[in-house]
């Protein structure tokens, strides 16, 4: 597990600018910053560092207790991980919470992969996936549709499932067949998905696969 940003690092996340993500600080801290994958360094001049979408996760996220810390924490109601960090719901985990702050969770970290795509695709566009999506296909395709209000799958109700495929750039999107598997598709091609639908050759039920549009 990684450890957790000092109390300066935190310092500076924390002070980032609450729309861009643009952070000050020392060059030491943001390069320490760069290496825990909170924050990046922009290609292009004048070479800005701006959070990631786990550093915007972390700036919403209150920091613990000293009490808290020394202990194991316990998965907290808004189905963060222990150490703070936020996953996004792939389908089959077990339960977390659905409420307010889930809600605002998946909302900050759907809000600060918009940026990164702003900051770090050639022409600034949002409407397409960007190169960290292409590199965590199944967690960005899974921020994408809880997002987009899209249920997961849980043990006692159906819903989404996002899974690796063997094809590059690809990812199979199970869902119950009808409205709720197209709902999936609509919401996959608004945040720059392409997707078609396809039947499993063996169980003959329908199934998304779904890539990231490049154009």
């Amino acid at each position: 597990m990684t450890r957790p940003p000092t109390a300066a690092q935190r310092r500076v996340v924390d002070a980032a600018d609450p729309v861009t993500g643009r952070l000050r600080g020392t060059a030491a801290q943001l390069a320490a910053l760069v290496g825990r994958g909170l924050a990046f360094r922009h290609p292009r001049p004048p070479h800005d560092h701006f959070l990631t979408p786990a550093g915007h996760r972390l700036r919403e996220t209150p920091a613990r207790p000293p009490a808290a810390a020394a202990g194991t924490p316990a998965r907290t109601d808004s189905g963060a991980e222990p150490d703070g960090v936020f996953a996004a719901r792939v389908g089959g985990e077990e339960p977390v919470g659905t409420g307010p702050a889930r809600a605002r969770e998946v909302h900050s970290a759907w809000q600060g992969l918009l940026e990164l795509r702003r900051m770090t695709n050639p022409d600034g566009a949002t409407d397409r996936p960007c190169g960290w999506e292409r590199t965590h296909l199944v967690r960005a395709a899974a921020l994408a549709l809880e997002a987009a209000g899209q249920p997961p799958e849980g043990p006692d109700s159906p819903g989404y499932r996002v899974r690796g495929t063997p094809q590059p750039e690809a990812v199979a999107v199970h869902a119950p067949a009808g409205e709720p598997l197209r709902a999936c598709a609509a919401a996959l091609e608004r945040t720059g998905w392409q997707v078609g639908e396809y039947t499993d050759a063996r169980s003959r039920t329908r199934y998304l696969l779904a890539s990231p549009r490049r154009v």
